[in-house]
């Protein structure tokens, strides 16, 4: 049996969402900063929700652990970001163990009662990625920074985006395994139901065993379609327990 289609598509798209948002959770680049004044034209800082770098974009050159002077993690939407972030990789990781029990694998038909039960899971989980990411973004220019500064979103917070999204289409699509499973359940309901063979009726006794054995018919492995005693008809013996050989 194949693989349904919308198990394919969530394994697909769930595992990229994932490495997606774990690089966005991991890299300090949520928002970049430049254009400080009485600083070189080349710096840009990059912010994070962990950490915070500076980087000269003529050398390449690549600083990060700065000090935070400006009190850019204690805002809320970094901390909810911290807390949904990393709440979103652990539920995510619980919701693609859950889809691999139930999409078949090892086994002949797929589990469509635990696939369908991850997508829910999955779906949630691209949620909780989502709403620190949106949450952020809206707030990205009203967070502490120098002044005068240009902001710009920087690639974790693009990637966040992309990694929620695809884990909201990918736990969807498991969710939609729900339906196959209703659709087994009544199709059971529907079959006709057949007693277990344990519990067959025992078979009843013929009325032929109880008669006598002159009257009881000759059994067809052992018919002869010639009459072999056609010529001994007219025979009668006066012994009772004679016999015709």
């Amino acid at each position: 049996m194949r693989t349904p289609s919308v198990m394919i598509v969530g394994l697909v798209l769930c595992p990229c969402g994932l490495l997606l948002n774990l690089i966005s959770t991991l890299t300090p680049c949520w928002r970049q900063v430049s254009g400080i004044p009485n600083k070189p034209t080349d710096l840009v800082y990059q912010q994070g929700i962990w950490e915070l770098c500076q980087e000269f974009q003529s050398s390449r050159q690549r600083q990060c652990g700065l000090a935070d002077d400006l009190g850019y993690f204690s805002q809320q939407p970094v901390q909810v970001a911290k807390g949904l972030m990393v709440t979103s990789l652990i539920v995510t990781v619980l919701g693609l163990v859950v889809a691999a029990l139930g999409v078949r694998c090892w086994q002949e038909e797929p589990h469509y009662l635990l696939a369908g039960l991850s997508g829910p899971i999955l779906f949630a989980s691209g949620l909780m990625s989502l709403i620190p990411v949106s949450w952020y973004n809206h707030y990205l220019s009203t967070l502490p920074a120098p002044p005068n500064s240009t902001l710009d979103v920087g690639y974790s917070l693009v990637l966040g985006y992309l990694g929620s999204c695809l884990e909201i289409i990918g736990g969807f699509s498991l969710a939609l395994s729900l339906h196959q499973c209703c659709k087994e359940c009544r199709r059971r309901k529907a079959a006709p139901k057949r007693p277990p063979s344990s519990q067959q009726v025992p078979s009843i006794v013929s009325s032929t065993d109880f008669m006598p054995r002159s009257q009881k018919p000759a059994p067809k492995s052992f018919s002869n379609a010639l009459d072999v005693l056609e010529g001994e008809r007219s025979y009668r013996s006066s012994l009772p327990c004679d016999s015709d050989f």
